[in-house]
């Protein structure tokens, strides 16, 4: 897809759906800035929620958000709802709140050589890479990995 024009790329990727769209954006920088392409995303948003939930949610130029913004956080608010939660992605937490990411609470997925504070032995000097977990770090992750166990008992209730 290298020789390919700009154009004809971004005809193929009028046919991805949103997945394999966030996918192909990891592919290279080509990719990316192809697949970020705001009628791409337009498209997607329009197919998913339709005409009416685009024209309300459209992104403000004032404020630069883009269509793909617009997507991934209306896609979140479906996920997780409107409220203020702590969502886990991966091995990563977040504060989100209407969708939108607040803030990046950390990871649980230690780093290469990095040890936990409370196994090192006293004494000893510990080279860790990244700083210890204070209390209030453990108790976001709890709730963090509490709300993704409980997901499918509260998408399975009757109300």
């Amino acid at each position: 897809m290298e020789k390919l024009p700009c154009d004809i790329c971004l005809k193929i990727f009028c046919f991805l759906d949103h997945h394999n769209l966030a996918s192909a954006l990891q592919v290279c920088r080509k990719w990316k800035a192809l697949g970020s392409d705001n009628l791409l995303w337009s498209n997607l948003f329009k197919d998913r929620w339709g005409v009416d939930q685009a024209a309300f949610y459209a992104p403000d130029p004032m404020h630069s958000t883009s269509w793909k913004d617009v997507y991934e956080t209306q896609d979140r608010c479906d996920r997780v709802g409107l409220g203020l939660k702590i969502i886990r992605e991966g091995g990563d937490y977040f504060l989100v709140h209407q969708g939108k990411i607040q803030r990046y609470l950390g990871s649980r997925l230690k780093r290469k050589g990095a040890e936990d504070c409370e196994s090192s032995t006293s004494g000893q000097e510990v080279n860790v890479e990244e700083p210890c977990r204070g209390i209030l770090d453990k108790i976001l992750f709890f709730l963090g990995d509490l709300e993704a166990a409980s997901d499918g008992a509260k998408r399975g209730r009757v109300l």
